[in-house]
């Protein structure tokens, strides 16, 4: 049973035009008032509507007000309690939980005869709720809207029931105009109330339905008071896919449809609106066939196919009815409600490009923001350099991490098989500015480190002679030297850092390498002179700006020479040395990729860079004028650092392919993610130094931490392998391991050595003894279990060496070995290869020639090996040092006393 409502409609419908939808003299009821969603809507609703709202509801808390610019808003436990107290109302909205819908409007209908309008902003009522509210409302006159809708809005009248319809600045996008919009969609009735203005169309009424299983007030309805509104010309239906609402949909005004959803037909789930599930022949694209039928047109209108008709188009895309209705409205000899305001152009308040060259319809301009916003810009563009959130870091890191599935490591995001394809001055760089840098800053990267590796008459080279006369391993004796490049050696240079970036850091200088007028930055420079120019003569400084000129321009070099020409020509080699790694750093700190205590102390990292490579060699090595028997005035300006490492350390020159395997080895050696012990100790000094207050880290003693915490077992093992092929590999008359005719039977080598392994291994079983020496480099404790195993990070090596056509015999034994090992039933399938071995191969290749030549003894081939470790892992250090500086807590690697235990 239905009271009779108008039109024909089978069931009670009370709305003959939609100018009745929301009026001025609609007074409202709120369930809920002051929930946390119903505060912060209903008074932007009532003060919008002039004051509609008479009253609110709350069990509990009678006597309370919601404030509102209109007025306080009274609170009481019930809607009689309200009713008591002289109030009258004809809608009711409704805010309260799904379970509690029913109840509260069971109570309106029941408290209030006078009740026209119920509006349910809750979703997910169920389905049997639903079905009961019909009733009640069906039976009492009442006209239900919802659930999971945002209510109703009449921009003609002013007003607004229910929901956030208009957002928080309804007068803004509620434009009096001629277009009715009826919406599945709550936030989109406002985003289509805001789109069509921009082509000159304001609105009538605006329903949002909602689409919680049901919609009470559906699109028929609807149709039905818009075409009895004189003041509505044309109405815009934004329809999802599930239920038959706009089947058989007929209006003698033109209608504009918008069907989405396509994607919604492959769910078995709802995903937002419940009731958005199509069933049996009511899916999106059986809705499109439905209005296309019945506008008469074959196609959907798009901008670059408009296919529209004097009844209207369907459109996918919200972003096209506003064009869309226009052309409808064209053939209807009616015109837009006023001059377009605005437009539906993407208007970006912020833009990266990633360093790429877009095309113009890509590369779209920055607009300046809206007021409050630009200014909020502007003070965000003055926040210079990235800002980390500090964190405890003993076991993280922001820097590293190792992929426990593939057990790859990474550093920034990287791979380290990556890693291992870019040279060593490159990833020296990257670890430091999170970005590799092109080549003109491999160059003049090269050059800064190559100026400083010579430590002839250094203190540095001094106390690394003194540890290893001593007896002391690689990476002590890389230390002690390390302990000597302090804060007070690179003060300078981090001075000019410093008024490099405070000269430039609130300019629009996005890299160094672009044209910029530095004019007003040479008149400020002169408060730092000190930092800027040398205090005498500088020999120095001359040959290292024309090795950098040659090189490239770049702003900032340029800028610290022009400044010294106008200041009487002193030069100074530390202002152009930082002028080098601002450069090198502007497009990482622009990006906010690093801090601007980064950016200041990367001429440290540099020096330590240097004196590490440098103090590897022995003192015979260096000379005044010369390293490793190169003048520095070929290899400042012409080797790679990547070469200047290999000669330091091997005191010969490379071939072609001996650099390139030389460049791989120490970038698969970078990192093992923060948990190794390398890490661990760069981690704890600067955490022991007190990162919060970043100015007390000493970069130094960073890079120290790390090296004491190498060694034989962890660094140095490396030669166990290179020392268990020379054993099978030395009496055998090799001379080239690059050669592939070299002769040898490398499977029959391997099979004997697997079989001679095969009886020891069962003789030290027999006898009790577990702690059996193991062949090294072969079987992963994650790549195994399968018939034939691989370790994925050598695979890659192997290939990429293949596809170079370089050649080793060594990991070609490895392979056989392997094989071997499972045909002397060593194994029960057949091992892998793993990393080790492409580590141990490759510097035992790179060295045999002199070991065989008697030039190298073994102990040379672990110092080397152990050497070769500490320069590719010092990349992945210093990334661990910079980023625990920028994110750690003081003290943060600690072991709280509740994990340690005693054993004694």
């Amino acid at each position: 049973m239905h009271k009779q409502g108008v039109g024909d409609f089978p069931f009670y419908c009370g709305i003959n035009s939609l100018s009745e939808l929301a009026t001025k003299d609609d007074r409202c009821v709120v369930l809920n008032i002051l929930g946390k969603e119903s505060s912060g809507v209903t008074p932007i609703s009532n003060d919008y509507s002039g004051g509609n709202i008479v009253f609110g509801t709350g069990p509990g808390k009678s006597g309370k007000f919601l404030p509102t610019k209109t007025g306080k808003i009274p609170v009481y436990n019930s809607i009689k309690e309200g009713l008591e107290a002289g109030h009258k109302f004809n809608t009711v909205v409704i805010y309260l939980p799904p379970s509690g819908v029913k109840d509260g409007l069971a109570e309106a209908v029941r408290d209030n005869p006078d009740l026209k309008k119920a509006i349910i902003l809750t979703e997910k009522v169920s389905i049997k709720d639903s079905r009961i509210m019909r009733a009640i409302c069906q039976a009492n006159g009442v006209d239900l809207f919802g659930g999971n809708c945002l209510g109703l809005a009449d921009a003609w009248n002013h007003v607004r029931l229910g929901g956030a319809l208009g957002g928080n600045a309804p007068e803004e996008s509620l434009i009096k105009g001629s277009v009715a919009i009826f919406s599945n969609s709550g936030n989109f009735t406002t985003t289509m109330a805001v789109y069509l203005s921009t082509a000159g169309w304001g609105t009538t009424t605006s329903v949002s339905s909602g689409k919680d299983v049901y919609i009470q007030y559906s699109a028929k309805e609807f149709l039905y008071a818009f075409d009895n509104d004189d003041r509505s010309k044309v109405a815009v239906l934004y329809s999802e896919p599930g239920g038959y609402y706009e089947n058989g949909l007929k209006s003698n005004k033109p209608i504009i449809a918008c069907v989405v959803g396509r994607w919604k037909a492959r769910l078995t789930k709802a995903c937002g609106h419940a009731g958005s599930l199509s069933g049996s022949g009511d899916d999106a694209l059986a809705k499109e066939q439905w209005f296309m039928d019945y506008f008469g047109v074959d196609g959907i209108y798009t901008p670059e196919k408009p296919i529209f008709s004097k009844k209207g188009a369907l459109v996918t895309n919200i972003a096209h009815i506003p064009e869309a209705l226009t052309k409808v409205m064209e053939l209807n000899g009616t015109k837009p409600d006023f001059a377009p305001q605005g437009s539906l152009d993407l208007k970006p308040w912020f833009g990266n490009n990633q360093g790429l060259s877009l095309p113009p319809e890509l590369d779209i301009p920055i607009v300046e923001a809206a007021n409050p916003y630009n200014e909020q810009i502007e003070a965000l563009d003055k926040m210079v350099g990235a800002q980390h959130r500090r964190e405890t870091l003993k076991d993280a890191s922001g820097a590293s991490m190792m992929d426990p599935k593939t057990q790859v490591s990474k550093i920034h995001n990287t791979s380290i098989l990556d890693a291992s394809m870019k040279t060593f001055e490159a990833n020296l760089v990257f670890a430091l500015t999170r970005l590799y840098p092109c080549e003109y800053g491999e160059k003049i990267a090269n050059i800064v480190l190559n100026m400083y590796v010579n430590q002839h008459n250094e203190p540095t080279l001094s106390a690394a002679e003194a540890a290893r006369e001593n007896g002391n391993s690689p990476n002590t004796v890389v230390s002690s030297a390390v302990a000597i490049v302090g804060k007070k050696m690179v003060q300078k240079a981090m001075d000019a850092s410093s008024a490099l970036l405070e000269l430039f850091q609130f300019t629009k200088l996005g890299g160094p390498k672009e044209a910029f007028d530095y004019a007003d930055q040479l008149k400020e420079a002169d408060k730092f002179k000190d930092a800027l120019l040398a205090d005498g003569e500088d020999p120095c400084a001359g040959i290292l700006a024309d090795c950098l000129n040659k090189a490239g321009d770049s702003v900032f070099i340029k800028f610290v020479q022009d400044f010294a020409a106008a200041n009487g020509g002193k030069l100074s080699t530390d202002a152009l040395f930082a002028a080098v790694w601002v450069s090198l750093g502007w497009e990482a700190l622009r990006a906010k990729k690093i801090s601007k205590y980064t950016l200041v102390r990367l001429p440290w990292y540099s020096r330590i860079y240097s004196t590490i490579v440098g103090v590897s060699a022995p003192a015979s090595r260096h000379s005044e004028d010369s390293l490793a028997g190169v003048k520095m005035e070929e290899l400042v300006p012409n080797y790679s650092f990547t070469k200047t490492a290999f000669v330091t350390l091997l005191g010969r020159q490379p071939s072609e392919s001996e650099l390139y395997e030389f460049q791989v080895l120490l970038g698969l050696i970078i990192t093992n993610g923060p948990g190794t012990i390398s890490a661990q100790g760069s981690k704890g000094a600067v955490s022991a130094d007190g990162p919060e207050q970043p100015q007390r880290v000493q970069v130094n003693k960073g890079f120290i931490g790390f090296l004491t915490h190498t060694g034989f077992a962890h660094g140095g093992n490396g030669f166990e392998a290179a020392a268990f092929l020379i054993e099978h590999f030395k009496d055998t008359g090799l001379k080239d391991p690059a050669d592939k005719n070299h002769g040898l039977d490398l499977d029959a080598m391997a099979l004997k050595v697997a079989t001679d392994y095969a009886d020891y291994k069962k003789k030290q079983k027999a006898v009790g003894n577990l702690d059996y020496a193991k062949l090294p480099c072969v079987n992963h404790p994650v790549f195994k279990g399968k018939d034939v195993n691989y370790d994925p990070r050598e695979v890659f090596v192997n290939d990429l060496f293949k596809e170079k056509g370089i050649n080793n015999v060594f990991l070609e034994f490895y392979h056989s070995l392997v094989q071997g090992l499972f045909k002397a039933k060593v194994s029960k399938n057949v091992y892998c290869v793993n990393i080790d071995a492409v580590i141990a191969v490759i510097l035992l290749k790179i060295v045999w020639s002199d070991f065989n030549a008697g030039k190298m003894k073994e102990e040379d081939i672990e110092s080397a090996s152990f050497a070769t470790f500490l320069f590719g892992r010092m990349i992945g250090c210093a990334a661990e040092i910079d980023d625990h500086t920028s994110r750690g807590k003081n003290m943060d690697t600690r072991t709280p006393a509740s994990k340690c235990s005693y054993v004694g």
